[in-house]
């Protein structure tokens, strides 16, 4: 389940590190960096519907090509947070695209994300829900694959919670890394523990 307050700790480190008077400095010229533990892809904008942000994203590998949207419902700010440091989450689903090969970016999935095991018998979905929310905008892909606030930049980092359906063993935590301006996103890992639950999450309609 998730704790607002686990999120507004992560907000407020965020923030701390940033400093409370932190000059402005141009975006840098932004380029994806490959790392480790993340699998990136890229994103099309596509027009909203009832007041969702869309994105179709893309990852083309291995002579597959996979395919999926990425829905997210208009941020709201928590009641509960620090006015200075508000939190910013929401829901939103990935939607299943007709013709999607997804074998090889769950492949590369299940060693990013440190899971152990393909799913089998996965039953298919058209949607998978999702609850998220906003832990960094307008930052910058360090040269480990990291994220910072200084340089500024036009990555909006998001942690998505999957699978919360009262069944622990089935629920996982992702990073989804977005960037607009150079067309590109990306899922990270959050803690090992979750790689086989959110793999067999996203076999279902990636």
């Amino acid at each position: 389940m998730i704790r607002y307050a686990v999120l507004l700790g992560l907000v407020i480190v965020l923030a701390f590190g940033a400093g409370c008077n932190r000059p402005t400095q141009p975006k840098i010229m932004e380029k994806y960096v490959v790392s480790e533990n993340a699998v990136g892809f890229t994103i099309s904008p596509l027009p909203s519907e009832n007041g969702c942000d869309r994105w179709l994203a893309s990852y083309i590998a291995g002579g597959k090509t996979a395919q999926f949207v990425i829905e997210f419902s208009r941020v709201q700010t928590s009641d509960t947070s620090d006015k200075q440091f508000p939190i910013k989450f929401g829901k939103g689903r990935f939607v299943a695209h007709a013709g999607s090969d997804a074998s090889v970016l769950l492949q590369d999935l299940k060693k990013a994300l440190e899971a152990k095991n393909l799913p089998s018998k996965v039953k298919r979905s058209d949607v998978l829900p999702f609850t998220f929310a906003n832990i960094g905008e307008n930052v910058s892909q360090s040269s480990d694959g990291g994220f910072s606030m200084e340089p500024p930049g036009n990555w909006t980092t998001i942690k998505l919670f999957i699978g919360e359906d009262g069944k622990e063993e089935d629920e996982g935590e992702v990073f989804l890394n977005l960037n607009p301006a150079i067309k590109m996103a990306e899922f990270s890992i959050k803690d090992p523990d979750y790689g086989d639950a959110l793999l067999a999450n996203f076999a279902k309609v990636l």
